[in-house]
């Protein structure tokens, strides 16, 4: 083939490839024009002031002050967010949220729930917190209870305790009565697998008991039927005048099968998922009970006739179905899940774990990141957005956190940037491919904050502090520039697309490459 063929076959080449998208380019869309985008704390982890205007003890006082926590770490002081909300504030607008998500301290507004007295004090703090976001045209997203139960009600059997409900119940009605003219997104509970399992199983969170077999099952249930209670007494006083939603969050792992062509590893997975996700969700989002197979397995494994796995009434089924007026899920990782074989020696903790019959592993190849526990691996969050999509109907969800970890605290956050990329690039393929319901998302966290038992180690925050500095000054990190960008253009827009400078540099390039091949062929 002579120079004079070959010439014209090279800018033919390069004309194609200018117009065809570049292989590998990231996927590009847009969310619905109502999104809320928003950034997640909670008043343990960022307020401080732990005892200052009236606020009592709670569990998270009284483990951490007992030097169970990294180093000695407590949330005394944390990010002094009590004194410096109006700096924070002023973050959120910056970055250009439409939400706040933040929690209540429960001891900061009824400091001894078993009188019930109101600190006015308290209930002041959360009403200025919530009147600056609104003049800030910030809309705020509310945690009622983000585990920091007053340490009096541990005192008399914690969630073991039925009436649980009743105090619950009357803070939550509290807190409705107080806010809901200017709140209208709720959430009762955030995260009470955290709470059940690790403060009553494990041990490793607050209030550090290790009671696997029994304690979490028991906190469950008290936790969901305190859920329903509280959203009935807000259907029941307070919708129809506030005109706002209810819902409770959830953590979840996605619950992958190890091999995804071997049945009983896919039957294995799905166990999980129910075991996790299915025991709170279940109830709640189906049919008031808890998933068949977790009734059964739990049955399976406790004493012949008996089962350790508590019994709902007809009328608590019937009060905790369709108690939810959307699902906020907390997701960071996915699992690998196997079944346990007979021979295998694996049975460390007893109960809970022991029930599923299970092992849970994690891909060597996925990325991890500043916590043990949290591997990358972003196709998980579109798969268990759509697992609950085909499990529960696709009802509502806000994705209420997600977010990744480092121990240094870098400014240059490429990790997080990358680690946000993927995963919500995947929440928008299942908004926009598989039809998810998925109406919002607010990013863990705001800023680097008191990480509960690991102190000030773990950093999750888009702001950097140094919290030896007493000034506790915060400093954008490089993943907030990118979450002010992803907001303001309400996606990832293709660059290609809508561009006039870039349509006018193509249509030119085009041109003068085809007169070339005109007349050089």
């Amino acid at each position: 083939m002579d120079s004079g063929t070959i010439f014209p076959l090279i800018l033919i080449n390069v004309f194609v490839h200018l117009l065809l998208p570049v292989e590998g380019t990231d996927y590009y869309g847009r969310f619905p024009s109502n999104f809320m985008w928003g950034l997640a704390t909670s008043a343990h982890q960022i307020e401080g002031a732990w005892n200052a205007s009236g606020k009592s003890e709670h569990i998270w006082d009284r483990f951490c002050h007992a030097g169970k926590c990294w180093k000695g770490d407590t949330g005394d002081v944390a990010c002094d967010s009590f004194h410096k909300y109006m700096v924070d504030v002023q973050l959120l607008k910056k970055i250009g949220v439409t939400h706040y998500r933040f929690s209540l301290a429960w001891t900061r507004i009824i400091p001894n729930p078993l009188t019930g007295k109101v600190n006015q004090e308290g209930l002041n703090y959360y009403r200025q917190l919530i009147d600056e976001l609104q003049r800030n045209n910030i809309i705020p997203l509310v945690t009622i209870f983000h585990w920091d139960l007053p340490q009096s009600l541990e005192d008399i059997g914690s969630w073991a305790n039925d009436s649980l409900v009743g105090y619950y119940n009357h803070y939550a009605d509290v807190v409705f009565k107080a806010y809901g003219d200017k709140v209208k997104h709720w959430i009762t509970f955030n995260e009470p697998w955290v709470i059940c399992w690790m403060g009553y199983g494990t041990g490793e969170y607050a209030p550090g008991i290790k009671e696997p077999a029994t304690r979490p099952y028991k906190c469950a249930h008290t936790i969901i039927k305190s859920h329903a209670e509280a959203y009935h007494t807000y259907n029941d006083k307070y919708r129809n005048t506030q005109k706002g939603q209810v819902g409770i969050t959830m953590n979840s792992d996605f619950m992958a099968p190890k091999d995804p062509h071997n049945k009983s590893h896919i039957e294995a997975a799905t166990r999980a998922q129910q075991f996790n996700l299915g025991w709170f969700a279940h109830p709640i989002f189906k049919s008031g009970d808890y998933p068949d197979v977790m009734k059964n397995y739990v049955a399976k494994n406790s004493p012949q006739g008996t089962s350790r796995l508590p019994n709902f009434t007809a009328q608590e089924i019937a009060r905790n179905n369709g108690s939810a007026d959307f699902l906020g899920l907390n997701h960071y990782t996915t699992s690998l899940v196997e079944p346990l074989r007979r021979n295998d020696n694996v049975h460390v903790t007893g109960g809970y774990i022991d029930d599923q019959e299970n092992i849970l592993s994690h891909d060597p190849a996925w990325p991890g990141s500043g916590s043990t526990w949290l591997f990358v691996v972003p196709w998980g969050f579109r798969n268990l957005l759509n697992w609950i999509r085909t499990e529960y109907g696709n009802p509502q969800v806000i994705v209420t956190e997600n977010g990744v970890t480092d121990n240094n605290g870098t400014v240059q956050d490429k990790h997080r940037v990358d680690y946000y990329r993927a995963y919500i690039t995947e929440m928008l393929k299942a908004i926009n491919e598989d039809k998810c319901n998925v109406t919002g998302y607010t990013a863990w966290s705001l800023m680097d904050n008191f990480e509960w038992s690991n102190g000030y180690h773990e950093k999750f925050g888009i702001h950097y502090i140094n919290f030896s500095d007493p000034e506790l000054k915060r400093v954008p990190k490089d993943s907030a520039i990118f979450f002010q960008k992803l907001i303001t253009e309400n996606g990832f827009p293709d660059p290609t697309q809508n561009n006039a400078a870039v349509c006018s540099q193509k249509i030119f390039i085009s041109l003068v490459l085809i007169f070339l091949v005109y007349f050089l062929g």
